[in-house]
């Protein structure tokens, strides 16, 4: 027996699968010749991949899962640099509709280039980002004009910024309306509040070990596993890890301002093709700077991404 399905956990050698939107999730393990074959990056599948598998019989479980015999190709994907300095990449997560970069301005205190790196990822790869300002009810009595500067960098960037919070639920509304169609990758640095916001989009849902009882998922939820969850409302999201570091992959220094959608609208009106935007006489990216329609915190990691660029060459 063959068939379809779309790879739905991912906890290393061992793989739940599911034929969307059919939520039936049942064991599968990879074939060596896949392995060998997607060995660019550490993981060969991604949850969210769309797999062609085999079984013995007419049913998946414990004693005889299914077999990856192919990774169908992807539409999109969001892939990081592993560790600072090292040339390996891991896929985090396949075919999405959407990435919801969750966010926290304190508590843990935000790191902009951590969030403009994921931002060029997603514009690389053709992933369609929304930031999700958490932790709104601490922030509006805190440091109201710190959050009203982050919303107006990235909404002037031309990102969508949702203010929300898990814990009074204020703008969780919004946020489980963006998430109701398609796959959504929910990602963000470790401590941001993940976790409590995919509790509040679908009280339903606490991150942990599916119905299938496997020996090798067995026990309670570790943020070592990828995994996606159906919501009561429609739509799939995708949870994982709290990321630690996020080093750009398969990126030329001289593509990176590209990914930047501010300087994108302004850069054919440089003087000079091409224009690093660095030291360049007439340059339109810089003369935006000066007057305030590019900011200097997302320029600044522009320049960051440049000289990060040098250490892997």
């Amino acid at each position: 027996m063959t068939g379809e399905a779309t790879v739905v956990k991912n906890a290393g050698s061992h793989f739940l699968l599911s034929e969307l939107p059919q939520w039936a999730p049942f064991p599968a393990v990879l074939r060596g010749k896949v392995r060998l074959e997607r060995s660019g990056a550490t993981n060969p599948v991604a949850v969210g991949d769309r797999v062609r598998y085999a079984l013995e019989g007419t049913a998946a479980d414990e004693l005889h899962p299914a077999v990856i015999k192919e990774v169908l190709p992807r539409s999109n994907y969001v892939i990081r640099r592993s560790t600072n300095l090292s040339r390996q990449s891991h896929v985090i997560a396949a075919n999405l509709d959407r990435a919801v970069l969750v966010v926290s301005l304190y508590f843990p205190e935000i790191k902009l280039p951590f969030l403009d790196r994921l931002l060029v990822t997603c514009e690389v790869y053709g992933v369609r980002p929304v930031i999700a300002l958490n932790k709104l009810d601490l922030y509006r009595e805190l440091a109201p004009e710190q959050v009203e500067a982050f919303c107006r960098i990235y909404r002037g960037a031309g990102y969508k910024v949702v203010e929300c919070s898990a814990l009074t639920g204020e703008g969780i509304d919004e946020l489980r309306s963006i998430c109701s169609d398609g796959t959504s990758l929910l990602s963000g640095e470790s401590g941001v509040g993940k976790s409590s916001v995919i509790r509040a989009l679908d009280p339903s849902l606490e991150p942990k070990v599916g119905d299938i009882s496997l020996v090798h998922l067995q026990g309670r939820h570790t943020t070592s596993l990828y995994e996606m969850y159906p919501l009561s409302g429609g739509g799939f999201i995708i949870d994982t890890p709290g990321l630690r570091g996020f080093g750009l992959v398969d990126l030329e220094k001289e593509e990176i301002s590209k990914y930047f959608p501010e300087m994108l609208r302004v850069a054919d009106n440089c003087r000079f093709v091409p224009c690093t935007h660095t030291h360049e006489p007439g340059c339109a990216v810089k003369a935006a700077l000066e007057d305030g329609s590019i900011s200097a915190e997302r320029y600044n990691s522009y320049l960051g991404m440049l000289e990060e660029d040098k250490k892997f060459r």
